[in-house]
């Protein structure tokens, strides 16, 4: 009697068993839940390439603004200097070249003087603006009388334009004399030249034929 009851006490136990394995799936199951998480984490990587195209677009807003700091409002700034530099840069400059042709000597008996001395002189506009009240002078370091021909004048001289006067002094009879040229505008001295020895102009040609006449410089 005994080893019967001991004996479905046995069958019992293993029939419970035989219930109880039926539950023990669940706990396996719920360990699959856990490889979620890698489906989750797999989905910010497809987001970040947008993310860094976002990141592109302030670089291209940078290249953007390049044009508008680039140097647009420079010309206008070298257009102001551009003019003013025509003002500053090119003033007026007066001066002249002076070459004597020759000289002779003959005997002004009009102004009652003995032998004088006749310079041809050549005086050219080599500045860039017209010389008012142009005037040629002579002097001679033996000189007696002042010539009313030593000095001789024109209105103006264009630019470029040049004229060759005839100027007189009253001089040492049959001597050899040292004479000097000045040019002058408005009575400012632009140019001096001395002639230690005047040789005679018909040996370059003669008297010029053009005294008094404003021509184009050559």
């Amino acid at each position: 009697m005994k080893k019967i009851s001991t004996l479905f006490i046995a069958i019992l136990i293993s029939s419970c068993d035989i219930l109880g394995g039926a539950p023990r799936p669940l706990p396996i199951q719920t360990a699959i839940s856990s490889s979620t998480p890698v489906i989750v984490s797999a989905t910010p990587l497809i987001i970040q390439p947008p993310t860094q195209n976002s990141t592109l677009i302030p670089s291209q807003g940078n290249n953007t603004s390049i044009p508008v700091t680039m140097t647009e409002v420079a010309p206008p700034t070298s257009a102001v200097t551009d003019q003013l530099l025509p003002t500053e840069t090119q003033p007026t400059i007066q001066s002249v070249s002076v070459e004597i042709l020759g000289c002779d000597t003959g005997i002004d008996i009009l102004n009652g003087m003995g032998e004088v001395t006749n310079a041809y002189v050549t005086v050219k506009n080599t500045g860039t603006g017209d010389l008012p009240n142009l005037c040629s002078l002579l002097r001679a370091v033996d000189e007696g009388r002042s010539h009313p021909d030593k000095k001789v004048c024109v209105n103006s001289l264009p630019v470029q334009t040049q004229i060759t006067f005839k100027l007189t002094v009253d001089t040492t009879y049959q001597k050899d004399t040292v004479i000097q040229v000045d040019a002058t505008t408005n009575d400012l001295t632009l140019l001096r030249l001395d002639k230690q020895s005047c040789r005679d102009i018909n040996l370059f040609g003669g008297t010029p034929a053009d005294l008094g006449v404003v021509k184009p410089a050559p």
